[in-house]
Parts: structure tokens; sequence; C-alpha cells
């Protein structure tokens, strides 16, 4: 059978189809004959060409990964001796690299115990004299162990010792290469006792790159990887050696005799080394040292002739995909930025930054001006606070400057900060959109990758202004539109889509008279199946979906429908991932605006959903193969073939699908499959909750398929499952809600049940802070709609609140949380600081679900971690989030089964945080603590009159000093707070006429509910003294009637109390009346004549 099946292997390797296809049946039927095993082996290890030889190899691994049980033991034995044998008289690098990956399919069925003869091989070919059989010895150990790591593990401490002399062989660089890349495998499956050899290999390891490097560059570039693992897996282990490790990537990315994809590795490993250990690097002093090297790279003038990638002509204008050495840099300065305290960041930063910019090198002040650019997302407080309008004079300036790199490193900046600083930037409406219109008017004659740079920051800056767009919005309109009806470049229409989106976000109602043309516009657009017209659809449905959430209900609502048809469509005609996405945010957002369109639909929206969560397309494995050909058992094309017990037929494919992750170098996955997923998850989230009890017969499958997804490895798409599962608790609330059975009680606690461990468990688990955030904000919200119910399970109310008291003390993974250094209490990342945040919002919500008396001990463990961030050395934002979420816990005890006795006991710790905070320097924290006081005063109902003088001569003073509205706005409500709360304890001959002269609220919308009503209990309690203010009380109400920021209930309260002064009290309430402006009184009688 041997020759025979040589034969066949070799017709295989024709360049001619006909031939391939009659060799490809014969071999099918020689798979069915036992002896197959056999004559493989005889033509692994005989035959002359190494291309059948290899051949032969592949297919044994393929026979055996799938059959093993099936093939006979005498069988297995000969196979275990031969493919030894051969591959040590193998000469080809191909044919021994197919070899030991059967080896090492091999040994995943056998165990390495049960194969003493490879153990004994591995050990003399690695420690032969000959180099040559020291490089194959470690190929075999290299592609053995990556497969499976966890059985070699008894054998770890003597390999690590073998490693260690490897490593000294610096003339042998492929030993080398097989060495480094045996470690990376290993190093997740190490413990305690292989930790000191470990540590004691880093040295001559790093000795052994810089030789590699020298070597072979692309083997280099990925046994560098073995820094990243040993970061991830056993951080301890490279502590010691971390300076050494990061004067290695710095030298290597800076050297620009390298190859660009070996410079991205070392300096990509000093972001994740940042991202992982950022107090260790600034422990050590490591910060200045990688700035100085970093810069230079930032500012590098490219090679005469060309361009960065970012500047060329076809750029996509996001700046984000160009993996090279500039772009390494920038992202270190911006991983540094999420990940370290500012103060420390910006001191060593801003002298390197400032000198860039006043350079006559038009690459310095670019270089500059991306430094800016990505220090915004993590360092936004910072900024804000401190050095606003300097930074945007800078970029400002930097927009008229006379070369084109530097105007569009000016807009990315510019974009970045509208994105991440706000509200502040918006107040700079004035300077800024002049100077981004004169960029629009000349349109047409700008290289369309500039106007794609000038539309990004335009359409940051646009979105956040609200009704601040009022001004511009003929101008913006007319230029969009006659960009949409005249533009020959698709790029500009789709350009023109995008902004008009982010124009429905601030404008809302206001784009209302341009809805019509807009509407006829994208229509059009989203009718054509041209696939030149692709990406221009994919923005149409994201502006239709803006739209849909933006320009009112009574204006979308009529086309609701067509919409979901019109998505159905297009899904159904055209299959590309990121038109499926854009259509699943559309039904989204149409759920928000008329659920009962979508409902008809919902079968087939979340077949299709489902489908994308389900699809592993777009995820490829690398697979180490050359890829001669490849067999595949294919388990569906069966003939009569049953005495084997299982399907047994060969096809020949190009590549093999079904790899196991072991025998993978890899995986890859596109960005457009990833956020298909993740906005499928946030769509099936949002719609569940939209359409309430229709969706229950999609639910189920629903939940299951997103829980699956929870341990995705890309961090958004776990992010958006997360979201998704608290979206499902809160439709299975609502449905309850609606129609409160049994059974609907029951799924939703079994949901829960489920739900909310998850959440705690990954709060602790995952590495991801935005992960974690994500998880935090969704509890919080499930907690807020369930209330009660998320608390039925005994264990629930501890859970939580230790996971709480876990971020608040900084215990999880994504935290760094085994750190080994003493934390730096005061000075954290902003986004860290963010994160406790997400947590601390929780207490509050706690509070307010479950009685007083049983969330009372939590409660003290919590307390002290907020108290101990309102310090005045503590940041503005720890000291404002501290303060006000205490204001919060005890707005929830206000209402809580025996919440005031619990007030009353906490009054002596927290009065004289309140006290202090409402002395604060900065406007918010005294905001804060006057809210703070008022919920004290209401939570601790009578226990607390004791404490009534202090607290009224501490708001006297500063109804006196305060400059700042809100604040004013909130002394009003405290006050009233404390009125509603114990009347009498208060003087209010003195107190009331000072509040009237308050008003109307100025900022704080929310308080005129309690001003109202106080006033109104007020009139039945002491009208006199309110009959004496009723001009300013008439006057104030003009502002709160008829204002749609204020909300119903109130107005009614108000207008009530209005018509008592006109009905009993006519001629004072006319005089009243006859004082104000004649808006005011027209105003007043409309009000009056509605209620």
């Amino acid at each position: 059978m041997t020759e025979e099946l040589e034969q066949i292997l070799s017709q295989l390797t024709q360049p001619d189809n006909a031939v391939i296809q009659q060799a490809t049946i014969q071999l099918k039927q020689a798979f069915k004959d036992p002896a197959i095993i056999p004559a493989l082996c005889a033509v692994m290890s005989g035959s002359q060409n190494p291309q059948i030889r290899q051949s032969a190899a592949v297919m044994l691994r393929l026979r055996v990964k799938k059959h093993w049980k099936k093939i006979n033991p005498n069988d297995r034995e000969s196979l275990k001796t031969v493919v030894l044998q051969a591959f040590m008289q193998e000469t080809e690098h191909t044919v021994q690299h197919s070899l030991s990956q059967l080896c090492a399919v091999m040994v995943k069925h056998e165990t390495p115990d049960r194969w003493p003869d490879l153990l004994q091989l591995l050990n003399q070919a690695t420690k032969s004299s000959n180099p040559h059989d020291r490089q194959i010895g470690l190929l075999l150990l290299n592609k053995v162990m990556e497969s499976n790591p966890e059985p070699f593990k008894p054998h770890y401490c003597q390999l690590l010792q073998l490693f260690s002399v490897v490593l000294q062989d610096l003339e042998n660089p492929t030993a080398l290469y097989y060495c480094i890349l045996t470690l990376t495998a290993i190093t997740a499956y190490t413990g305690t006792e292989e930790m000191n050899l470990m540590r004691s290999i880093i040295p001559s390891l790093i000795v052994a790159l810089k030789h590699l490097i020298k070597a072979d560059q692309s083997q280099a570039s990925e046994a560098m990887e073995v820094f990243n693992e040993l970061m991830e897996s056993e951080v301890s282990i490279i502590v010691p050696h971390i300076a050494d490790i990061v004067r290695l990537c710095l030298e290597v990315g800076s050297d620009s005799t390298l190859n660009d994809s070996l410079r991205v590795k070392a300096l990509s490993c000093i972001a994740f080394l940042i991202k992982l250990k950022s107090k260790t690097v600034l422990k050590q002093k490591l910060l200045t040292p990688i700035l100085q090297a970093i810069f230079p790279i930032l500012i590098a003038a490219p090679p005469p002739g060309e361009q960065d990638p970012e500047d060329e002509e076809d750029d996509s204008g996001d700046g984000i995909d160009n993996d090279n050495p500039k772009h390494c840099s920038a992202q270190i300065i911006d991983t540094m930025a999420l990940h370290m305290p500012p103060e420390k960041l910006f001191q060593q930063l801003m002298p390197m930054t400032q000198t860039c910019l006043a350079s006559e090198n038009p690459y310095q002040r670019k270089g500059g001006l991306m430094c800016l650019a990505v220090l915004a997302e993590g360092c936004a407080d910072h900024i804000r606070t401190k050095m606003l309008s300097s930074v945007l004079q800078t970029v400002c300036q930097s927009l008229s400057d006379s070369n084109q790199v530097v105007r569009s490193a000016s807009l990315f900046a510019l974009g970045q900060f509208s994105e991440h600083l706000q509200p502040e930037v918006s107040k700079y409406c004035a300077e800024l959109m002049p100077l981004l219109l004169g960029y629009l008017s000349s349109l047409n004659q700008a290289k369309v990758g500039h106007v794609t740079k000038a539309f990004y920051a335009l359409e940051n800056f646009m979105e956040n202004l609200g009704e601040g767009i009022e001004p511009y919005l003929p101008t913006l309109m007319e230029t969009m539109l006659s960009a949409l009806n005249n533009a020959e470049n698709l790029k500009i229409k789709e350009l023109a889509v995008s902004a008009i989106g982010a124009i429905a976000n601030a404008a809302k109602e206001l784009l209302v008279p341009y809805f019509p043309p807009v509407i006829e516009s994208l229509k059009g657009f989203l009718t054509t199946t041209t696939e030149e017209m692709r990406s221009l659809q994919t923005q149409s449905l994201d502006t239709l979906s803006v739209l849909a959430r933006t320009i009112g209900k009574d204006v979308f609502s009529p086309l609701a429908a067509e919409c979901v048809r019109l998505g159905l469509n297009l899904t159904d005609t055209i299959d590309d991932p990121d038109l499926r996405r854009c259509t699943y945010s559309l039904y989204s957002a149409v759920s928000t605006v008329s659920p009962d369109c979508l409902t008809p639909h919902l079968t087939a929206i979340t077949t299709i959903m489902l489908l994308a969560l389900k699809s592993n397309e777009g995820i490829t494995a690398h697979v180490e193969e050359d890829k001669t050909f490849v067999l595949l058992d294919d388990d569906d094309d069966d003939d009569n073939d049953t005495e084997l017990g299982e399907k047994d037929s060969v096809d020949f494919l190009v590549d093999e699908p079904e790899t196991e992750l072991h025998d993978v170098a890899g995986f890859s996955v596109e960005n457009a499959y990833i956020d298909e997923k993740e906005d499928a998850c946030d769509a099936l989230g949002e719609i569940a909750f939209s359409t309430g009890a229709a969706f229950q017969p999609f639910l189920e499958s629903s939940f299951q398929q997103v829980y699956e997804m929870r341990d995705f490895p890309h961090e958004d798409v776990r992010r958006a499952a997360f979201g998704a599962m608290g979206q499902f608790c809160r439709a299975q609330h609502q449905v309850w809600k609606e129609n409160p059975t049994e059974t609907n009680h029951q799924a939703l606690l079994k949901l829960l049940d489920v739900v909310l461990p998850c959440f705690v468990e990954n709060v602790r688990t995952e590495h991801e802070r935005q992960v974690v955030m994500g998880i935090l904000e969704t509890m919080n919200n499930v907690i807020k709609s369930c209330k009660e119910e998320a608390f039925k399970n005994p264990a629930r109310l501890k859970d939580i609140s230790h996971v709480i008291r876990d971020v608040l003390k900084k215990k999880t993974v994504c935290q760094d949380g085994g750190g080994d250094e003493a934390d730096d209490e005061e000075h954290q990342a902003e986004y860290d600081a963010m994160l406790q945040e997400f947590a601390g919002e929780g207490i509050p919500l706690v509070a307010a679900s479950v009685p007083a008396d049983k969330f009372s001990p939590f409660l003290n463990d919590l307390l002290p971690l907020l108290m101990s961030k309102t310090k005045s050395s503590c940041t503005v934002a720890d000291r404002s989030f501290s303060v006000g979420t205490i204001g919060e816990i005890l707005q929830a005890l206000v209402t809580a089964p025996g919440g005031p006795g619990v007030a009353g006991r906490l009054s002596n710790r927290l009065l004289p945080v309140l006290v202090a905070g409402v002395r604060d320097s900065d406007a918010e924290v005294r905001n804060n603590s006057v809210f703070g006081l008022g919920c004290l005063a209401q939570a601790a109902g009578p226990i607390g009159v004791t404490d009534y003088p202090m607290m009224l001569s501490v708001f006297s003073n500063m109804l006196t000093k305060e400059s700042d509205l809100r604040v004013i706005d909130n002394l009003c409500g405290a006050l009233c707070r404390m009125i509603s709360t114990n009347v009498d304890a208060v003087p209010l001959e003195q107190v009331v006429p000072a509040l009237v002269g308050c008003l109307p609220l100025k900022e704080d919308m929310e308080e005129n509910k309690t001003v109202f009503n106080c006033l109104a209990m007020l009139y039945t309690h002491s009208p006199a003294l309110v009959l004496k203010l009723m001009k300013p009380i008439v006057a104030a109400s003009t502002h709160v009637l008829g204002n749609n920021k204020v909300d119903q209930e109130t107005q009614i309260t108000l207008a009530q109390l209005i018509k008592e002064f006109a009905q009993h009290h006519s001629a004072d309430f006319q005089a009243a009346v006859t004082s104000l402006p004649v808006e005011q009184q027209a105003t007043l009688s409309a009000a009056i004549s509605a209620s």
C-alpha cells in the first residue's frame, strides 16, 4: 500500500485539477483501510520527496487528532517510535516542523509520562554538543510544550535549568528563538517553586534577545512577546528587572535602523507595562527616561519626500490604525495619561511639550499638539480645571499655522478636547465655531484628507453644544445639505451625513425644519445597492438612528415602520458586518420611539443578531502550517461507513478551520465583526427593555447567547454583554410590574440570581478597567430599577456591599490589586478615581432598596472609605464625589424603612465633614455639602433638631458671601428641607424672607420641587408670613410655570398656591401681578386657567 499511497500523494501536488480530484477519491478509499496508518508512517519516513513526507505527516496529525482511540494499539506504539526516528533523520526544516506538530498532538492523547522515549529524545537533543541537534531538539520541545503546557508541569524546574544554559548559547540564534518561545508558553502555568528560577533567567533573557535582534528581526519581534506574557501572568518575576527591560525596549524602539514591526513591538511592551504596573514605573523613576526616549520618536520628521501615514491624502482621518513607532510613542503617552496621576505626569511632560510647541520645526510643533491631544482623555479633569484656556489658545493658534501638517494635528487635538473636556470646552464656542466654519467654507478646494480632519473636529465640538448650536444652524445645515446634493466625492457626502448626526445630537427639535430634505437624501442613499455606496449607506443608517432619538416622537414616529423594513431589506440583500451593525442600532433607536413598529419583526431581528453573536466569522486562527494542503476529517458526507461507529471520510482543503486553541500561534479578529457583536448586545438589551412584554418569547434565547459573550476575548464585547444582561433584568422587572403574576416574578428572581453574582464576580476578576466600570454602572441601574427585588436573596446585600468596599479599597484585579507598593492615597490616575466613583454611586442605591437597619453594619464599613476622600489634600473630583455620595446616602435614608434612626446615629460623624465642605474653595464641593446638610436634617427628623442652630448660622453666613448660583439654589433647598422637617425649630420670620429673596432658582431646577412644596406647606402653617411675601413669590412663579425643566407635579403645586392667592386675597394678588412685565402676566394667567 505504501507505493500506491506515495503515488496518490504525488498526484495531489500536481497543478492539474482533474488529477487532484481523481487522487482525492482514491485517497478517501485508502483511508477506509486500517493499514493506512503504517503506510503513512512508511511514506513519512521513507519517501524521497520532502513535500510528500510533509503531506504524510500532516495527514497523520489530523488522523491522530480526531481518531487516536480508533487506531489499533500496535499501530499507536509503532507510530510513537517511527515519528521520533523520522524527526531525528529529517533534514528539511518544513518537514521537521510538521513532524514536531504531529508529536505535539500525540502528546495530547498520551501524556508525556506514557511516552518516555520522547522525554529521552528531548533530553538528549537539547543537551547535544552538535548545535544543529540542539536547534531541532528545541523546535520539538517548543511545539510539544506550546500545545500541552500543563502535562509538563512536573518537568518545569528541569526545563528552566535547561533554558538558563541555552540562553548562554549566543552563537545559536535559532536555539535562542525556540527557547524563548517555549518559556513564553509555560509562563502562565508556572507556580511558586519555579519563581526564583524564572527570576534568575531574566538577565540572560535580555542579553539573548539583543543577540537575536542582530540575527533575525522578525524572530526577535515574536520572542519579545515573552515580556508581555511575564507581565500579565507573573509580574513579581520581572519587578526587580523592570528598569533593564524598559532600557532594552527603549533602545530597540529608538533605533531607526531596525524594522518598524520590531520597534513597534518593543514600544508596545512599554505601553503594556505602564498599563499594568504604573506605580512601579513611577517608583523606579522610569518616567523621565521613557519620555526622553519617546519624544524624539514622536517629533521625528519623516524621510525626505515622504509623509507620516496620517498626513497622506488617502488617510481615513481617525489617525488610529497606523502601526508605526511614532504612533506607538503617542500611545505610550496616552497610556500614561490613563494610568498615572496627572500631577506627576504633567510635571515631567509639560516642559518637553512646550519646547516642541514653540519650535521652528513643523514636525516638532505637530508632536507637541499630538501630545496634548492624547492627554485629553486620561487627564481630562486636570486639564479642564487647571489649564484649559492656555491649551485651547495653543490649539486655536495652530489652526492657522502656515504648515498643513501642523493644522491637521491641531484639528485632531481640538476633536479630542471636544470629546473629553466637556462641558468647559463648549464655553469657547464663540471663538472656535467661526474658525471651524471657516474650514468648511473652503470645502471644495481642500484635499479630502484634510477636510476629513476638519469634520472630525467640527463634529466632536458641535455634538455637545446643545441649544448653543442655534445661531449656527442655518449656516451649518445649508453647507451640509448642499454637500449632500452637489458633492461629486462620495467621501464628502459621507462626512456631511455624519455631521448632520452630530448637529442633531445638539439641536434636537431645533432640527425639525430641516428634517424633510435630510430624510429625502438619506432614503436615496439607503435604497441603492452599488458597492461603492456601502460606507455612505452605513453612515446614513447611523445618522438615521440619531435622528430617531433626537428629532422628537411626533416627527419620527410616522417613519418608524418604514425604517425597520428598510433595515431588514438591506441585511437581506447585502452581507456586510458594518451595515448589519448599523441596522441593529437603528432598530434600537426606533424601539425607544415606537416599539410597536418593531413587534411584528422581532423574530427576524433577534434571529439576525443572535446569529451575529454565535458566528465565528472574521476570527482567523494563525495556524503554523505550511499551506500545502491540509486534510480535514469532514463528518458530514459519509457513505455506509458505519462499522467504525463514527463517520470517517476525508476532504481536501487549503486550511483547517477546526484548530484547537493550542495549535494556534494567535488569533486575529476583524474589527467589523467585533463591532457587530458589541452592537448586537447593546441593541438586544435596549430592544428588550423598550418592547417589554412583546420581547418575552425571545428573552431566554437572547439571554443565553449574550451570557456566553461574558468571556469573549475582546473587552468591548464583554462590556456590551454585561450591559445587555442588566437591561434584560430591567426589562423583566418592567414586565412583572405591568403584569404582576407569580410566573413573571419567579422569572425575574431567577434572572437576578444569575446576573448579580456574575457582576460581583467579574468586578473582582476582570482585568480591563473599562469593563469593570461598565459592570458597576449596569449593576447600579439594575438596583435602581429592581430595588428590593434585587436583594430578595439573603446573601446579596453582603456580596454587593463587599464588592463596593473592595473597589473603594483598590483590592480588585483591574486596580493592580495585589500591589506590593505602598499606595499614594492622594494621587491616582483619573480613571482609577472614576472607577471608584462608579462603585460609590451604588451605595445610596442600595440604601434606598433595603431596610436601613439591615444595611447599617455595611454602611458603617463604607463610610470611612468615603470620608477619607473628603480631606483638603484630596483632588477636587474626589472631594466632590465623596461629599455628594454622602448627601445621596442621606437622601435615600429619608424614605428607607428605619432610615431616620440610622441617620440620627450617623449625624455626629457626618456633620463635621459636611460643615467643612461648605467652606471648600470649589463650588461643586460646597454645593454637594449644602445638599448633604439639608438631607441630613431631613433624614434625621426630630433627632436632628439640636443641630439646627449651628446649621442655620452656617447657612446665613453663606448666604451673605456665596456667589455661585447653583450653590445658592441648593442653600434654598436645604433651608426648605429643614423647615419641612421641623417647622417649629426654625425662626421663620428671619429665614423665609431671606429664602424668598433668592428666588427664582437659576441653575438647579430640581430644587424647585423642595422649595415650592415647602412654601405650600408654610401657607397652611403660617399664612400671614407667606402673604407678606406674595409679591416676590408671584414674580418667582412666572419662571417656574410652563418651564419644561420643572416637573409637572411641582408646577401643579405652585399653580394651586397661586390660585389660592387669586381667590382669597385678590387685591394683593392683582397688585402683585400688575407690577410684573406684560409677558410674565400672560404666563401667569395661562398657567392659572390651565390648572
